[in-house]
């Protein structure tokens, strides 16, 4: 069942590999990856910013994540990184700009 998500947030998600990526997520969706850390799925997240403007690109971006994706159950054993198509990472890359990440 997909999840109806609303997005809040920025974070920052580091792989195991040392690389690191942005992500756009709320408060639940940062309790799994510090979860995934904990399991050593991940090396590392961190809040970059809390409570991002609901802009138009952030709308764009919630819908494509709630047509595509859903929300991992609490007993995960995977963090998967959501897949961008290139129109798609355009829309992330204008809301990090928005919010003077990037």
């Amino acid at each position: 069942m997909k999840s109806h998500e609303t997005l809040t947030l920025i974070e920052q998600i580091t792989r195991n590999d040392g690389s690191s990526y942005y992500e756009i997520a709320n408060m639940v969706q940062n309790g799994r990856a510090e979860k995934a850390v904990m399991k050593g799925l991940i090396k590392d997240v961190r809040i970059i910013q809390l409570n991002i403007p609901r802009s138009s690109s952030v709308i764009k971006y919630e819908q494509y994540v709630n047509e595509h994706f859903t929300m991992p159950g609490e007993d995960f054993d995977e963090f998967p990184e959501w897949t961008k198509p290139s129109e798609i990472q355009k829309v992330v890359d204008q809301i990090l700009h928005e919010n003077h990440v990037a």
